[in-house]
């Protein structure tokens, strides 16, 4: 079992930074995988970030490249994703979620293959 729980959300101008915290509980971080992904009201989950177990490699959303960075720091149980030059596009909420059946250096870009999900927060870019 792994319980994640997302920090760090709140309104920002665009142009501005924002940087959202997943921590885990249960399971060592450094076993799983883990992602972020977002939902605006009336659209699909689309994939923002992930990072494999060992931190080495990580995988980003074609609209969010070169803005945001995903990060882990496995001693704090902890997973970032930083983000600058906000758009009022990122509105959304961010879930984080935990994939525990990759190999350690992969991730997944799939929603269906992360086994536990926090509660989402919310990012609201204003224009």
């Amino acid at each position: 079992q792994v319980q994640l729980v997302e920090s760090g959300g709140g309104l920002v101008q665009a142009g501005g930074s924002l940087r959202l915290s997943c921590a885990a509980s249960g399971r060592a971080s450094s076993t799983y995988a883990t992602g972020w992904f977002r939902q605006a009201p009336r659209k699909e989950r689309e994939f923002v970030a992930a990072i494999s177990w060992n931190g080495r490699n990580t995988y980003y959303g074609d609209s969010v490249k070169g803005r945001f960075t995903i990060s882990r720091d496995n001693a704090k149980n902890t997973v970032y994703l930083q983000m600058n030059s906000l758009l009022p596009e990122d509105t959304a909420v961010y879930y984080c979620a935990a994939d525990l059946g990759k190999l350690p250096h992969i991730a997944s870009t799939f929603s269906s293959h992360y086994d536990y999900w926090g509660q989402g927060t919310q990012v609201t870019v204003s224009s």
